[in-house]
């Protein structure tokens, strides 16, 4: 299949989500983001008054948007659209003017502030580490994950290198970060990380392309919608189950109160 046959996609099963937040906790793992920086975000909602309070979960990843806003304002091509409808994030070219970030209606990207090797939750070559090191011996430490610096091909139209480290958090000081739907685990021929290691099974992940995917067969068989569709990005990220929030939806722990999902 070639990639002009793959539109990854993901779709998410809200009548499945209980709210664990596992999903954002293998993320971190995986993509070893630096601290205070989560790709992966559970919201949730409130509707009604007890005793007919009703209570649902949403998680938020990178939308993949098939004509994403964050494209359209970079400067340098950082953020691009590869050829398997992702929307990626070349570090090495961010030059950090965070114009993605404000164009981006879901708050999905992040910046890095601050030095990667110093922004993780502990000091991984102080005395925190003596006891973790002496029990993993010669295995990669927990916060290094060794795929993530390797280099990826981009699948950019025009592109003037052909490979780029596009995977995982981290890398850089001053460059925006985001969901890469697990690139460096897709092209292995395994799923993105959040999509494994869900309990529920409530993430299905999948080429939108072939009417014969998980993804595909949940679409055709139930009713979906996408967040803010009126913003006109069309994302790739689908739900079913559960109603879409709406102006009578209490958010409860907000991460961000420019991110909405609904439009008044």
């Amino acid at each position: 299949m070639s990639s002009k046959d793959i539109e990854y996609g993901m779709v998410i099963d809200l009548d499945r989500c209980t709210g664990c937040r596992g999903c954002i906790e293998i993320c971190k793992i995986e993509n070893n983001t630096p601290q205070g920086i989560f790709w992966m975000h559970v919201f949730r909602f409130e509707k009604n008054k007890f005793p007919n309070t009703r209570i649902w979960f949403i998680p938020r990843p990178c939308m993949h948007c098939e004509d994403p806003a964050c494209v359209k304002v970079c400067p340098f091509g950082a953020t691009y659209k590869d050829d398997k409808d992702r929307t990626m994030q070349n570090a090495e070219r961010c030059i950090g003017c965070r114009y993605c970030m404000q164009a981006c209606p879901y708050g999905v990207r992040s910046f890095n502030y601050k030095i990667p090797a110093k922004n993780q939750y502990m000091d991984w070559q102080g005395e925190e580490f003596a006891a973790i090191k002496s029990a993993i011996g010669d295995a990669n430490p927990p916060y290094q994950n060794p795929d993530l610096d390797l280099e990826y091909r981009l699948g950019q139209e025009g592109s003037l290198e052909d490979k780029a480290k596009i995977a995982g958090g981290g890398k850089l000081t001053g460059v925006v970060e985001k969901c890469t739907f697990c690139v460096q685990r897709v092209e292995n021929g395994k799923l993105p990380a959040c999509v494994a290691n869900c309990p529920t099974k409530t993430l299905t992940f999948g080429n939108l392309k072939d009417p014969k995917s998980e993804v595909s067969k949940i679409l055709a068989k139930n009713p979906s919608y996408t967040l803010l569709p009126d913003m006109g990005t069309h994302p790739h990220v689908y739900y079913v189950g559960q109603s879409p929030p709406d102006e009578k939806t209490r958010t409860i722990e907000p991460i961000n109160e420019e991110v909405k999902f609904y439009r008044t």
